[in-house]
């Protein structure tokens, strides 16, 4: 049975070790992580990025859970999953992910669902603050 340890909507900074712990188990043979970090460059910014502000709608969580739930349908895949809300700075995690299978293969193929998943899906949109003062809003899948 699939099972989604954790799929989190927080303003807290994420830990890493906590997803990591909460996908232990002895029938895993394979842990994939993923780190979505604040960089200090945008394709579409003049100057630098110094930070970044999230928002997510109320049902962002339980559409962060079923985005969990279906990346990692199969048997014996464990997933666990936050997103941070609220002000970022360059270098904080936006996204931590953390999935738990049988063989590598199928834990890197889960933990890459997940997270295009939540680029396309996850109803949480980020406010790019740069150097010059410039803001620019981006939405699902930007």
């Amino acid at each position: 049975m699939n099972t989604v340890r954790i799929a989190r909507i927080t303003a807290e900074p994420l830990d890493l070790d906590e997803h990591l712990r909460a996908v232990e188990g002895p029938a895993s043979g394979a842990v994939t992580t993923f780190i979505g970090r604040v960089r200090d460059n945008d394709p579409d910014a003049t100057t630098a990025v110094i930070g970044l502000e999230y928002s997510a709608h109320p049902d962002a969580e339980q559409t962060l859970a079923r985005i969990a739930a279906e990346a990692g349908s199969s048997e014996g895949v464990v997933v666990a999953v936050s997103h941070r809300v609220g002000h970022l700075d360059v270098g904080d995690a936006a996204v931590v992910i953390a999935v738990a299978s049988e063989h590598r293969a199928e834990a890197f193929e889960v933990c890459r669902a997940v997270i295009e998943t939540i680029k396309t899906d996850l109803p949480v949109w980020k406010r790019q603050l740069e150097a010059d003062g410039t803001t620019a809003w981006k939405g699902i899948g930007g």
